[in-house]
């Protein structure tokens, strides 16, 4: 199987057939899909400007969405690193049991489902870099009670979700699944109170 790196190789090559270069950008989101493929899949095709079953985008098109693709990458990739190291600093000073964050970035390694939007039509605007450093800003600062990407205030527990955890909190304003250690306890008790809201 092709690395993202190859794949986004063939994005940009001219000579592929317009085809292939859709399918590879398609493809790198088996790699990093920071929303889960398919809202990611719509979040690059809106930015870029070209509908989600366009067959035959202009380019140009696609590889500035593999450039905002590979940008957030990048922003992930250092944080992956920052965390491993930070993991092997703390076993070596004899914390041997993960935290919360630990729990969840687990859940997430390598960057599929960072911020997963289980409606893939509802997902944040702005670029997936910036939406990736104000949650990674989130999970290094004390939890708040708003969601890290847009600031809403309006979170609601759903439960089904197409991902793991199959529950959780999610933004009403932005659509992501917010991770629980970014959030106080209030603010997780005042989700599922929304939940029980909404079905009641």
């Amino acid at each position: 199987m092709a690395g993202f790196r190859s794949l986004a190789r063939q994005v940009r090559d001219p000579r592929c057939d317009l085809a292939l270069r859709r399918y590879s950008l398609r493809k790198c989101l088996e790699r990093f899909a920071p929303y889960g493929h398919r809202a990611t899949w719509d979040h690059l095709c809106s930015r870029a400007g070209f509908g989600p079953e366009d067959r035959s985008p202009d380019p140009a098109r696609l590889v500035a969405a593999l450039d905002e693709l590979e940008e957030a990458r990048a922003v992930w990739l250092a944080y992956e690193v920052e965390f491993a190291e930070r993991r092997k600093k703390e076993k070596h000073d004899g914390l041997r049991r993960p935290g919360s964050v630990d729990d969840w970035h687990r859940l997430t390694w390598g960057g599929f489902g960072v911020a997963w939007c289980d409606d893939p039509a509802v997902h944040p605007r702005e670029p997936l870099a910036e939406v990736l450093r104000r949650l990674i800003a989130a999970l290094e600062r004390e939890p708040g009670s708003t969601c890290p990407v847009c600031g809403g205030e309006q979170l609601a527990w759903k439960y089904g979700l197409d991902h793991e955890p199959s529950a959780g909190p999610v933004c009403t304003d932005c659509g992501i699944l917010v991770p629980r250690p970014v959030l106080t306890p209030e603010a997780l008790a005042d989700a599922r109170r929304a939940r029980l809201l909404v079905s009641a």
